[in-house]
């Protein structure tokens, strides 16, 4: 099973990557928002055990990223009705935008696929790493912040949640459970698609 896939909310992660960019005032470097995406996912699941897109976790050079997240960011994903482009810009040079004119109207409140718990941990990453620049975020990453990320030495690969879990401080039991609850929720997906 592609863990990672069946779970991945385009909507939920594309109104995540929206509300970096308000918070940004509209504009990112493609590095720190995809860095910051990440670090939201890693809060949610340390803190409520769940993922907040159910994005696949991969380790690249630059440090750990969201797979599909970076994928639309990069325009190799065709989007659904509702997702990625409807809120996020094409992708200009090492830019990435809110989608015009709508960015000057979104408001926090737009953001209907966001809970406030998912509002929650995207703002303290914000207000934790916002104002660092991409480099000190992908340092912090390869550094000890995310040990959980190893080199792939210059292509991708996976991060299993086993390892995810483990560098958050649970326990074996606690992330046996987690694991099963996980594996629960991309079967009633899978079953669901079929």
């Amino acid at each position: 099973m592609n863990h990672g896939v069946l779970l991945f909310d385009e909507r939920k992660a594309a109104q995540a990557a929206a509300y970096l960019l308000l918070r940004a005032e509209g504009t990112l470097d493609v590095i720190k928002l995809v860095k910051l995406l990440y670090l939201a996912e890693r809060l949610h699941y340390q803190r409520y055990g769940e993922p907040l897109t159910g994005d696949r976790l991969v380790s690249m050079p630059h440090g750990p990223v969201l797979s599909l997240t970076l994928d639309h960011v990069n325009g190799g994903l065709r989007s659904r009705p509702g997702g990625w482009q409807s809120w996020i810009a094409a992708r200009e040079g090492n830019m990435v935008a809110l989608r015009e004119p709508e960015h000057a109207y979104v408001t926090e409140s737009d953001l209907d696929m966001l809970s406030d718990s998912d509002v929650e941990v995207l703002g303290e990453i914000w207000d934790k790493y916002g104002h660092w620049d991409k480099w000190r975020i992908v340092d912090y990453t390869h550094e000890g912040g995310c040990p959980e990320w190893h080199d792939p030495c210059g292509s991708s690969a996976p991060i299993r949640r086993v390892d995810l879990f483990r560098a958050l401080g649970f326990d074996e039991e606690q992330t046996r459970g987690l694991i099963q609850r996980l594996r629960e929720h991309e079967n009633i997906a899978q079953a669901m698609s079929a």
